[in-house]
């Protein structure tokens, strides 16, 4: 496998930026409309491995810029996926906690790269688990556009076109040591 850079630093720095820019922006809209008597509360529910960590740092920005400290939640979608079956190696699977009662909600969910759009099912799926949101924004930082299901994302950070043989991953410094976007070629160079 090689992996081909696709944003360096950077330049991921900068989507990213514009990217919780705009979901703030929502967010921050929604909470407006909500003391007019029009929305309800929000809070923010990323998908586990990078989805919960740019969750995380767009909670940060939004109280860093003097917005309200949203209510937050971590779904591992392991055993709502459609591909899981027992014949596989047992995945590892963490808690999902949401620390809201999302029955009313709007919750906007977050995720680093929306492929096909199963992921986003299965986060679905289990949201619903936890209680019926009022509505459900989803926000995704890079959109494949190789969609499978009728599943589309609100808000979009970057389109990246790749072909179906590579993995595009988002690396965060939390997990990766820095941030920046990249493909991996997954059928060994073929």
């Amino acid at each position: 496998m090689s992996d081909t850079i696709i944003f360096n630093a950077a330049e991921t720095s900068r989507l990213l930026d514009k990217f919780f820019h705009e979901l703030a922006a929502r967010v921050r809209g929604g909470d407006a409309a909500r003391h007019a008597g029009g929305e309800g509360p929000w809070g923010i529910v990323g998908i586990h491995r990078r989805g919960d960590l740019l969750a995380e740092r767009l909670q940060h920005r939004i109280r860093d810029e003097g917005g309200p400290a949203l209510p937050s939640g971590v779904l591992d979608i392991t055993l709502y996926r459609d591909d899981f079956t027992p014949a596989r190696p047992q995945p590892t699977v963490r808690p999902s906690q949401i620390e809201f009662d999302i029955d009313g909600a709007n919750v906007l969910l977050v995720d680093d790269v929306f492929f096909t759009g199963r992921t986003i099912r299965a986060a679905l799926t289990q949201l619903a688990d936890f209680g019926r949101p009022r509505r459900v924004v989803l926000g995704v930082f890079i959109d494949r556009k190789m969609r499978e299901l009728p599943i589309h994302p609100d808000h979009v950070g970057v389109v990246v076109e790749r072909p179906r043989n590579e993995r595009v991953q988002l690396r965060l410094a939390e997990l990766d040591g820095r941030d920046e976007v990249v493909a991996i070629r997954e059928d060994g160079g073929r």
